[in-house]
């Protein structure tokens, strides 16, 4: 009986080491987001993205644990145009790539701000070395 208790000790200690290796690709809520020099947009934009979306997706886009990293390869401009960041923030948009929830609709961000915040991921996203990928489903 003793053995049995300490291999399911073992089993149940082993699955929450590696449920926390899986999880933290997924949910770390955190990538290392360098920023560079900016265009006039863009510095624009970095300032509305901290102030509005930074709460969930975290200061120059960097992610937390209530939202994902925008300076990520799942946004590269092939896979996620400039068109699906307005509309996830004019509509909101459903869970489907991280485990954070849906994404309420932003309606106090207007067109000219949301404009801005796209250059600043866009312009970020290269800094880091993200590029347009060709989308595969």
């Amino acid at each position: 009986m003793y053995k049995k208790k300490w291999a399911f000790r073992i089993l149940i200690i082993g699955f929450l080491l590696n449920s926390s290796v899986t999880l933290a690709e997924h949910f770390s809520g955190h990538v290392d987001v360098k920023v560079g020099a900016l265009s006039a947009s863009a510095q624009k934009g970095q300032l509305v993205f901290n102030r509005t979306c930074g709460s969930c997706h975290g200061e120059n886009g960097e992610g937390t644990l209530k939202g994902p990293p925008m300076i990520h390869g799942i946004y590269n401009p092939g896979h996620h145009s400039n068109k699906s960041f307005y509309s996830a923030v004019r509509n909101g948009v459903k869970q489907h790539h991280w485990p954070y929830g849906d994404m309420p609709a932003q309606k106090g961000i207007g067109f000219s701000e949301m404009s801005a915040i796209v250059q600043f991921v866009r312009e970020v996203q290269q800094q880091n070395g993200i590029v347009q990928k060709k989308h595969k489903m």
